[in-house]
């Protein structure tokens, strides 16, 4: 009883082991993965069996492997036990080995690994790389399943199984996540066979190969430019290193506080702005305040930035169980009170806050706080009905303002016709924060036309001369933008 699992190596018939090619030669009967590999026909002379037509069969690659990995594990039952090929090595992107490793030992089989060259020693060979010049390794059918590759954009990568023209499509969608369309990548053909070639490809043409087959593999060199969140991490760890800034290693989480608002706003105006150079930038600076906080809270001991992305990615799944689960939605309203709900339950499973409007941030600028409050309530059904009681309430709270000349009392009576204000904006669905800063930029805009029009000091214009400047400045605005 045991399993003797022996790598073929990558096709050359010379690049077999010495070893692999004395137990093949020694074994009565051996069984193949496929027989659809390079040099088979060179192997020592002996009877081969292989689990290709359980390929034309299978529903797929999972279940098909689970399928031979359990017929393996059930010769390796016999007296004399059973040896069992497959392409490269053993243990480089082969999943049947995986699996009857795992089988083998449930059931106290004992397994030998007979070592064999894989793809990847002539793929290194062919680019000449550095597998320890950080050299990444994953597999494409891995890869193509992603929405965003799993890769650091600094360093190389090989991407192995890159077996059809259809992988190749879905690998080059993720890929593009990150890469911009015209990075070059090499297709790699028949590594450490005697039809080995390299193919040089733009990566929006990666699936346009007609050579792709099952021996290919692909490169993807390191983006031209520093662009990975590890390098930055390292940048920051740096500047706060005894050897780095002394600006940077003074500063803690309270002395940085003014930037982080500072940064948040100068992302607002990028936005307001639709400026997508200006919101590439300003998106860097706010980074910039997330990762001096987290490494400033790891030489605290406080906690590292895996613990930030950790939280954060499971309350984004577990949050979203139409996604990463078997819940069904009609649309974004449901996706909310899902969301609403999900947070109820974790409140009642020990989160501390205790009513539903806990939690919007009191450092809020005013009227999005009163937007979130007014939502928060909205989701419960404290809401109007109509939007005609939205208005109503509003004239009614403008009615109160002009009613009283306590100076107190009016201050609180503006306070509820803008919160009024708010409510009509979130029954529209518009931003009343965005709004307020849209309608500042604009009175900037027209009171600077005023000024750079006025041909004197401007306390020496009469209002009705300056209301003519701001006449003209709606004008201009509007030919210019078509805005009213």
């Amino acid at each position: 009883m045991s399993i003797t699992i022996v790598g073929l190596g990558p096709g050359d018939p010379e690049l077999i082991t010495r070893r692999a090619w004395r137990v093949l030669s020694e074994s009565r009967e051996v069984y193949l993965r496929t027989a659809r590999h390079p040099g088979i026909e060179a192997l020592p002379a002996n009877t081969y069996r292989n689990f290709d037509d359980w390929y034309d069969r299978a529903a797929d690659f999972d279940s098909l492997y689970q399928q031979i990995a359990a017929e393996i594990v059930r010769l390796g039952h016999r007296p004399d036990g059973v040896v069992y090929a497959v392409p490269g090595h053993p243990l480089v992107g082969e999943m049947t080995v995986t699996l009857i490793l795992r089988l083998a030992k449930e059931e106290n089989i004992p397994v030998t690994i007979v070592d064999g060259l894989s793809f990847i020693e002539p793929t290194l060979a062919a680019l000449g790389l550095d597998a320890l010049d950080g050299l990444q390794l994953q597999d494409a059918v891995d890869v193509a399943r992603l929405h965003h590759p799993q890769l650091n954009p600094d360093l190389p990568a090989i991407l192995a199984q890159v077996y059809s023209r259809t992988v190749a499509s879905d690998v080059k969608l993720t890929l593009a996540n990150q890469y911009p369309d015209e990075h070059p990548v090499i297709l790699i053909h028949g590594a450490g066979t005697p039809q080995e070639e390299l193919e040089h490809v733009a990566l929006h043409e990666l699936d346009h190969s007609p050579k792709i087959s099952h021996l290919t593999s692909l490169y993807v060199p390191p983006l031209p430019r520093a662009g990975s969140f590890e390098r930055f991490q390292e940048t920051i760890a740096h500047l706060r290193a005894p050897e780095g800034c002394p600006w940077d290693r003074k500063q803690t989480h309270q002395s940085l506080r003014e930037y982080l608002i500072e940064e948040a706003y100068e992302v607002l105006e990028a936005l307001d702005n639709d400026d997508p150079d200006a919101l590439r930038e300003e998106l860097g600076d706010l980074l910039l305040q997330i990762v001096l906080h987290s490494q400033i809270a790891v030489e605290g001991g406080e906690f590292h930035m895996a613990d930030v992305i950790e939280h954060v990615n499971s309350k984004m799944i577990a949050r979203h169980p139409h996604v990463w689960g078997d819940v069904k939605v009609s649309g974004a309203e449901e996706v909310v009170a899902n969301w609403d709900q999900i947070k109820r339950e974790q409140k009642q499973n020990g989160d501390d806050r205790k009513s539903i409007l806990d939690g919007v941030p009191k450092a809020l600028p005013a009227l999005a706080q009163a937007y979130s409050y007014q939502a928060r309530a909205a989701r419960v059904g404290f809401d109007w009905e109509r939007i005609e009681d939205v208005a109503a309430k509003l004239h009614e709270e403008i009615k109160e303002l002009e009613a009283t000349d306590d100076p107190e009392e009016r201050r609180r009576e503006l306070g509820d016709v803008l919160f009024s204000v708010v409510n009509i904006g979130r029954w529209y669905e518009i931003d009343p924060e965005a709004a307020l800063r849209e309608t500042n930029r604009k009175f900037v805009w027209r009171f600077q036309y005023i000024e750079d029009h006025a041909g004197r000091d401007l306390k020496e214009l009469t209002l009705e001369e300056m209301d003519t400047l701001w006449n003209a400045a709606k004008a201009t605005e509007s030919s210019s933008t078509g805005a009213a």
